[in-house]
């Protein structure tokens, strides 16, 4: 089973910085994260037909596609890009969201959908900036899934 593409469908700059981190981390992504940054005032047609030929190039293969901001231009021409085909769409892309996606780029497109929306948010905490040794003890919430995915 081929792994599955992901596309990173955001503003300028951030799909192409995003894709750098992720090359940074995983070099042998290179052909399983595409990036399309959207420029201001872009024809929306345009930006479609752009995210159309990029997954063109590659057949028909499952794609998660990631933008940053629901409602936003790079949103709803994913929504158009998305509909018909083999893939999802997710919102709110993060580094951690992209580097767990890359990870387990392997896995079918729905448990991918899941291992991203884990990444997304077990990527968002607050760090304290005291010492560790001074911090309080974090009691085990047997419910909470601490551990990563």
């Amino acid at each position: 089973m081929p792994s599955t593409r992901i596309l990173l469908l955001t503003h300028a700059p951030l799909a192409h910085a995003l894709r750098q981190c992720a090359l940074h981390v995983f070099p042998d992504c290179a052909a399983d994260v595409l990036a399309i940054d959207v420029q201001p005032n872009e024809n929306p047609a345009d930006t479609l037909a752009a995210a159309r030929i990029a997954l063109e190039q590659d057949g028909d293969r499952p794609t998660l596609v990631m933008t940053d901001v629901f409602g936003a231009t790079p949103c709803n021409v994913a929504q158009k890009l998305v509909d018909g085909v083999s893939a999802k769409l997710l919102t709110g892309v993060n580094l951690p969201m992209l580097l767990r996606t890359v990870c387990y780029r392997q896995e079918t497109l729905d448990a991918l959908v899941t291992r991203a929306l884990n990444g997304a948010t077990q990527g968002i905490m607050q760090v304290a900036i005291t010492a560790p040794q001074n911090q309080r003890q974090r009691r085990h919430d047997p419910n909470s899934r601490d551990h990563q995915q």
